[in-house]
């Protein structure tokens, strides 16, 4: 009988491989749709990107206008929502390959304390949804001296909040 040597790291990898294996079943799988078709679930790629006095939030969104796509700020959450229609049409006779996804989808991303949901614009160009969010003031500190004795005390400050 042969004496092997137990490594736990290489337990823990396979019982990972495993959960990511059924993970992958489960959230990967197509979805069956109304008509007997496939559909893919979609979610659009997004980048944020920090700028000096703004975040901008840019997504690709391919195939849409900008009447699919519906941006809210609520709570200081963006929602970034829409749908893509199924361009392919169903056929009894042929067979038709569909890869592209389709389907509804929504994204949300918190913004900092302060962000003024007014200050927010967007623009959509070839395909390419911008966001344009303006960074919150930031408050500048307030310096306070203290007196000695019955000498009053100043307080100076940068900002009128």
């Amino acid at each position: 009988m042969a004496i092997v040597r137990w490594e736990p790291l290489r337990e823990l990898a396979s019982l990972q491989n495993e959960m990511n294996r059924l993970f992958g079943t489960v959230f990967d799988a197509p979805a069956t749709g109304g008509n007997g078709g496939t559909l893919r679930r979609w979610m659009p790629a997004m980048d944020l990107v920090e700028t000096g006095d703004h975040f901008v939030l840019r997504a690709d969104l391919p195939g849409l206008s900008e009447e699919d796509v519906n941006i809210e700020v609520e709570d200081n959450v963006l929602t970034v929502s829409g749908e893509r229609k199924a361009e392919h049409e169903t056929s009894e006779e042929g067979y038709h390959r569909v890869e592209r996804a389709f389907g509804s989808f929504s994204r949300s991303l918190t913004l900092p304390e302060g962000v003024d949901p007014q200050s927010v614009a967007a623009s959509f160009d070839r395909g390419v949804l911008e966001i344009t969010i303006p960074k919150p003031e930031q408050r500048k500190p307030r310096k306070i001296s203290i007196g000695v004795g019955n000498a009053p005390k100043t307080i100076e400050s940068d900002s009128a909040a």
